[in-house]
Order: structure tokens, then C-alpha cells, then sequence
């Protein structure tokens, strides 16, 4: 089975969407059996907390419930899943940093920026954090976070 973690800085905003909507979208192919993921932060801030409330509230209107509690990313992670998608270039460093230290348990490969996977041409690798911004900014990562989950998940299935 694949797994991924997908992490961003809190755990509260970007990275729980992403889980969401990468298991909406295993679910819509089938690939259950397949696939599984889950979500975690780099900080240890929001441990415990649901996401955050408008993040809970855009995914609703998209159709998602969305129950995670935010945990902050371990070294047992590095063992546990195949690979990681980091919301930001401060969080991709992160994840490197940690498995740096974890030598041979995860190859540099394994670790992505979610934008890397975005059909839409940007100039900027980071999905936005939307946490001091209004309702379009959540708007703006829900859309970000959805096309770049569908070719993620396409990338994954064709290799």
C-alpha cells in the first residue's frame, strides 16, 4: 500500500485539506485498497485542535468533512509512510531536515513540494496559509490543493 503524509506548518489549515481531498478522490477511483494518507504539522501548535474553522467550513461547501486532529510530524513518520507532501519550501525543508537525521530511511526522492504536481504555471512553489487571510484565500488553497492532488494521484498510479 502507498502512503503519504502531507504537511504543512500547523496542521490545521493546508495539510488537512489535502488529506481530505486525496481520500475524496482515492475513493472516487476505487483505490482504497491502494492508497492511504493522513496529515501533520512541523510545529507542535494547534496538537490536538480540529482544523481550523474556516478551513472546515470551505471544505463542507466542496463536500468534505473534514475530522482530523493536528499532530505535529515524528521521526516514526519517516518509517511509516512511502511519501511526503510539503505545502510550503519552509516545511519541505523540514521534512528534509528530519530525515536527514533519520539516515537511510527515506530518500530525498520521496519528498515533494504539492505544487510540483500543479498543472497551473506558477512562479511560486508554495500553496498559500491562509491562517490570517479571509474566505478567498481558503478558497484560493481549496482549488490550489485540488488540482494538484488529482495529478499527485495520477503521478502515484502511474508509476
Amino acid at each position: 500500500m502507498i502512503s503519504l503524509l502531507f504537511v504543512c506548518l500547523g496542521n490545521i489549515c493546508r495539510s488537512p485539506v489535502a488529506e481530505g481531498i486525496f481520500q475524496a478522490l482515492v475513493a472516487e477511483k476505487g483505490l482504497e485498497t491502494e492508497f492511504t494518507c493522513d496529515s501533520a504539522g512541523t510545529s507542535s501548535y494547534h496538537i490536538g485542535d480540529l482544523p481550523d474553522r474556516r478551513t472546515r467550513l470551505n471544505a463542507e461547501e466542496h463536500g468534505l468533512k473534514l475530522t482530523h486532529r493536528a499532530r505535529r510530524m515524528t521521526g516514526e513518520d519517516l518509517a511509516q509512510f512511502t511519501y511526503f507532501v510539503a505545502m510550503d519550501e519552509a516545511n519541505f525543508d523540514a521534512v528534509i531536515k528530519l530525515s536527514r537525521r533519520s539516515v537511510g530511511v527515506v530518500s530525498d526522492d520521496n519528498i515533494f513540494l504539492l505544487r510540483e504536481f500543479d498543472p497551473v504555471v506558477s512562479d511560486d512553489p508554495n500553496v498559500p496559509d491562509p491562517y490570517y487571510e479571509g474566505p478567498e484565500v481558503f478558497e484560493e488553497v481549496y482549488q490550489i490543493t485540488h488540482r494538484c492532488c488529482v495529478q499527485l494521484l495520477n503521478y502515484l498510479v502511474n508509476e
